[in-house]
């Protein structure tokens, strides 16, 4: 088994080969076709998450290195362990050997309380694929249980992988808020792959064409072919007033892709009020927040963390009906893990890059 592992964050991945696993219990085998690089992998690359003002978490203890990256997955079932095929037989139909899935990977303890509601992305003791077990930046990975995998044809197994992130990420925001009423207008800010997720979901959910702020006017053109209405740069001389202008006193609904301070407080500051702040990103960074406008504006602030199993059924049955546009993609061998780490975070990745085995 080959696979690109972080050995010293911060440092080239390093070529390691070793036994393939075989899969125990419930656990599935897949040999991955396609992996997504994702810029939460360059944080976790980096090892840590700024929170601003010297602030970080630091993600030595969470992931146990040498660990192998990469969270977007899509490939072939290979091999199951004992139990895996009447584990997915007990979920709908059996899951047999050549079967193509997109691997669903924020994967939880399965005990706990939160894990029984449903929202194991949320697990206090998570499992999650890429960041605490070992992802998809290799030729195989190993899926806990068949009810992570999912059916993706006749979409194309690149842009099947983005779907569990990316696509993922993007759903579990946008169902967060409420369908706009007439004139009103939803901001998203960033057209990075997740953002690009969020305009082309937005326009199918919704059936409005959202305001999109972001300062890289190289990533203008495809917000706009992803559904995108007006797009602007949001540090430009009085885009604030403009689109508080145009909007009528503000957007009902911020999606801030980016989260990063600025971001964060143009989203507030964009709201009118009863609005609400959905932040998803996590560049980094902090803003203060004005305890008496959130009250007198009576607006919502909330977070968004990926997706649950259940979003991801309902995602998934969007995606494969064909209604949505595709992601742009740049397609790299596996080999270039590292250069692809570097593309995203110098700003050089318009859409996704997939990684091939």
């Amino acid at each position: 088994m080959l696979s690109y592992q972080i050995e010293t964050f911060g440092k080239p991945l390093s070529q390691v080969l070793r036994d393939t696993p075989a899969p125990q219990g419930t656990e599935v085998l897949v040999r991955v076709h396609s992996c997504g690089v994702c810029h939460s992998d360059v944080h976790l690359h980096d090892g840590y998450f700024d929170l601003g003002g010297g602030n970080k978490i630091d993600m030595a203890r969470p992931m146990g290195l040498p660990r192998t990256l990469g969270h977007e997955i899509a490939g072939e079932v290979v091999a199951m362990g004992p139990d895996a095929a009447s584990a997915s037989s007990g979920a709908g139909a059996a899951l047999a050997i050549g079967a193509r899935r997109v691997v669903y990977p924020w994967v939880g303890c399965g005990t706990c309380a939160v894990c029984a509601t449903g929202d194991e992305h949320l697990c206090n003791t998570p499992r999650a694929l890429g960041i605490n077990r070992d992802g998809g930046f290799a030729d195989h990975v190993v899926v806990p249980h068949p009810r992570h995998l999912f059916a993706f044809d006749p979409l194309p197994i690149e842009q099947a992988c983005t779907y569990a992130c990316s696509g993922l990420t993007a759903f579990g925001a946008l169902k967060k808020i409420t369908q706009p009423g007439a004139g009103d207008a939803l901001l998203i800010i960033g057209a990075g792959g997740v953002g690009l997720s969020g305009i082309r979901l937005a326009k199918h959910l919704f059936g409005i064409a959202p305001v999109v702020a972001e300062v890289d006017k190289s990533k203008w053109d495809i917000a706009r072919e992803a559904g995108a209405g007006e797009v602007f740069d949001p540090t430009a001389d009085g885009a604030a007033k403009t689109l508080f202008k145009n909007t009528g006193g503000g957007v009902a609904a911020a999606i801030d892709f980016v989260g990063a301070g600025t971001t964060f407080s143009f989203g507030f500051n964009a709201l009118r009020k009863g609005g609400k702040l959905v932040c998803v990103g996590l560049f980094g960074g902090s803003t203060p927040i004005m305890p008496t406008m959130v009250a007198m504006k009576g607006v919502t602030v909330t977070g968004s963390y990926v997706g649950s199993l259940g979003d991801m059924h309902e995602l998934m049955t969007i995606a494969r009906s064909g209604v949505l546009p595709a992601m742009p993609l740049t397609t790299q061998p596996l080999a270039n893990a590292t250069q692809a780490l570097d593309d995203l975070r110098a700003g050089r990745v318009r859409g996704r890059t997939i990684l091939q085995a």
